[in-house]
């Protein structure tokens, strides 16, 4: 077992730009490296077999699930359930959000989840994903730092491991079940030798996106066949577009000014602007902490039903990009996601 400053420092590693200080971050721009050599897809097999799927299946009780993300889970308090009381009325359109409960229903409390895994050092973290539309129906995004680390894609130890994505999660509970993942991608550019390269750089260079291809249920159901899908674009981002947020963050559960324990899934939405030191990410006013990594920055999203179009994924704060406090950027979409995304496609589940 690792001692907890080797973990610490590994998880750090691993999420990077969402629980950096402000200090490093002003040392961190994205390296012109990356133009040098062509984007690819690197790839890598997850859950395969069915004693795989059944003993991640396993693996994920409510507790660990409910403890996933704690710097300590040994000594961490199981955080308490959050009974925020549901609200049917829709949300008004075009409402600032800073960042709350989501109590309104619709669809993406069934398309959106969190995405667990375990880091090579064997400790549990967290981050978001979405079910998106897709020809093979079993196509999930989130961030790239949620699946791996830079380095060689055939290290296996750049990889997460136990990857499984629980739908409309909520107080340690599977309400549509719990999904293995079959197999993931991200850009190659997470292939750089940590030696030169950090998570940060690929980050803040635009290639924070991951694309996971889920297994079916048990009874062989197809995910979105089971929670439906939201629409994804791969377009250019526009200054002030209304851009609504999903996300599971989880403070330190041992911080006594911790907010969210990821209990519930939360929501932002604001105009989106561009990142002052990363250009390329853009955000909005958002005070989610890490674990809210991955999750979905939706445009034209209609209150009422819930379903809007994933243009980006969280993958960092302020802290790392610039601009006002509290503000959550997103990788947008563009070629190198729409690359991934076509990748998956011809991944049956």
């Amino acid at each position: 077992m690792p001692t907890h400053s080797g973990r610490i420092t590994r998880q750090i590693a691993a999420v990077g730009a969402l629980l950096l200080s402000a200090t490093t971050a002003a040392a961190l721009l994205p390296t012109a490296a990356f133009a040098a050599e062509a984007d690819s897809v690197s790839t890598h097999s997850g859950a395969t077999t069915e004693q795989e799927r059944s003993r991640i299946d396993t693996y994920w009780t409510p507790t660990r699930m409910k403890l996933a993300g704690a710097l300590v889970p040994e000594i961490t308090p199981v955080p308490a359930d959050d009974d925020t009381p549901d609200d049917p009325r829709p949300l008004p359109a075009d409402t600032l959000d800073p960042g709350a409960v989501w109590t309104h229903g619709g669809a993406v409390t069934k398309s959106i989840g969190r995405l667990f895994f375990t880091f090579s050092d064997g400790y549990d973290g967290s981050c978001t994903a979405t079910v998106v539309n897709s020809a093979n129906r079993s196509t999930v995004i989130s961030a790239a730092h949620c699946l791996r680390t830079v380095g060689a894609p055939a290290t296996d130890s750049t990889w997460n491991h136990n990857l499984y994505f629980v739908p409309g999660y909520r107080n340690g509970t599977k309400p549509l079940g719990g999904f293995t993942i079959r197999t993931v991608a991200t850009s190659s550019r997470w292939d750089a030798d940590p030696a030169h390269t950090t998570p940060d750089d690929v980050a803040l260079a635009g290639y924070d996106t991951g694309i996971l291809v889920a297994n079916p249920a048990a009874g062989g159901r197809r995910i979105a066949d089971v929670t439906g899908s939201q629409r994804i674009a791969f377009t250019k981002p526009v200054k002030d577009e209304f851009i609504h947020t999903f996300g599971y963050p989880k403070d330190r559960l041992n911080d006594p000014s911790a907010k969210y324990a990821g209990s519930r899934m939360i929501h932002c939405a604001g105009p989106a602007t561009p990142a002052p030191k990363a250009p390329l990410l853009w955000g909005e006013p958002c005070d989610m902490s890490h674990g809210a990594s991955g999750g979905p920055h939706l445009a034209q999203f209609d209150t009422r039903t819930g379903v809007g179009t994933v243009v980006g994924v969280t993958s960092t704060t302020d802290g790392l990009a610039g601009g006002p406090a509290n503000t959550l950027y997103a990788t947008r979409l563009g070629d190198s996601a729409h690359r991934l995304y076509t990748w998956a496609q011809t991944r049956a589940a």
